[in-house]
């Protein structure tokens, strides 16, 4: 191989390097979960009574945040938790009453805000408009269990059982109609140590053996092949985030940085061992773990949770961020190795000096 051919691979790898550091914020801003991906307890939404046709109510994040998009030219009022005005979300966008007690409540997860003293649920509401966009986000309490590091006493009971945690109502008005927003809370026990990880571990010592051991680069640029494929699965498969936030194409498209680079390196690793040059196929499959770490880190809690935030079947969402966390670090390992092993044995053996100083 010329000079100049050398110095062309080196310098697509070096891009691809940088394009991964660059795409490390992706993932990030496609994720949507309040930082969590997975979780054992799910909220299921079960009901809008009556039906409001241009009205969408979501409840997101295993149940965390519910979420009211009203595209109407009628007014939806939310109350508090005492009965008092809470929401308006119409036509003129969104109004909040700040002598509610949910206005300061419901901005954090657990209720931990700190209520002001003249916060009082029966005087004259003191409307504040928070957003000119007829649809908000909040945590409303009743769709999801309180107590941070506690499980609830069915869970504590029987953690191998699954179990209905709540059935609650959210109370609504629109256009003076009354309107009953009801679900229910469950929890799931996440699957077994014994089961998942022994996987884990295989497949990152696949990928640690294919670069170090293997006889050729093919192994490796299978694994790196299937790393792009769960890439490519976990990037379509990012879940709509609130409306609030961004559109759904965005975060796909946000999501799938990453993933067309690690397809990209994909490419370039099968391509180099094809043609017998191991040692490229290991910088690529180092490229390749690092971007896949860049998508499957963030989503990393799926690996022992229940419930996975996703878009695709769930049976798939834990595999996929498996091969991305656990086949990602292996290829980076790896690759390292098969960077180091094939351009040793490509390196010409030095001329053996005779006694006297005489090359042989």
């Amino acid at each position: 191989m010329s000079g100049t051919q050398r110095a062309v691979r080196r310098a697509v790898v070096l891009l691809l390097g940088v394009l991964a550091t660059l795409a490390v914020a992706g993932p990030a801003a496609a994720h949507v979960g309040g930082g969590a991906a997975g979780s054992d307890f799910d909220g299921v939404l079960r009901s809008v009574t009556p039906e409001l046709p241009g009205v969408t109510v979501r409840l997101l994040d295993f149940g965390d945040q519910l979420e009211v998009v009203n595209d109407t030219s009628t007014e939806l009022a939310v109350p508090g938790y005492s009965g008092e005005p809470y929401l308006r979300i119409g036509p003129d966008g969104v109004w909040r009453n700040a002598l509610s007690p949910a206005t300061w409540l419901n901005l954090d997860r657990y209720g931990r805000t700190t209520v002001p003293d003249d916060v009082d649920v029966d005087a004259e509401p003191r409307w504040e408009q928070v957003s000119t966009r007829p649809q908000y986000l909040w945590h409303d309490h009743r769709t999801h269990w309180m107590t941070e590091g506690q499980l609830p006493p069915a869970v504590l009971a029987d953690p191998t059982s699954a179990h209905l945690i709540s059935e609650w109502t959210v109370p609504m008005t629109y256009g003076g109609t009354d309107v009953e927003v009801a679900g229910a809370l469950t929890w799931s026990p996440p699957p077994p140590g014994w089961l998942v990880w022994p996987a884990y571990v295989l497949l990152l010592g696949a990928a640690v053996l294919a670069g170090w051991l293997a006889r050729g680069p093919r192994p490796l640029a299978a694994m790196v092949v299937l790393g792009a494929l769960a890439a490519l699965h976990h990037a379509l498969a990012t879940p709509q985030p609130a409306a609030t936030v961004s559109s759904h194409a965005g975060a796909i498209i946000s999501a799938l940085l990453p993933a067309l680079l690690v397809v990209l390196a994909a490419a370039g690793c099968v391509r180099a061992a094809l043609r017998g040059r191991g040692g490229l196929a290991g910088m690529t499959a180092v490229v390749a773990g690092w971007l896949m770490l860049v998508e499957g880190l963030p989503d990393v809690d799926v690996l022992w949770t229940a419930h996975a935030l996703t878009s695709g079947p769930q049976l798939l969402a834990r595999p996929a961020v498996a091969v991305l966390v656990a086949g990602g670090l292996g290829l980076v390992v790896g690759g390292v190795g098969a960077a180091r092993r094939f351009r040793e044995e490509g390196r010409p053996a030095s001329p053996a000096v005779r006694p006297g100083g005489l090359r042989s």
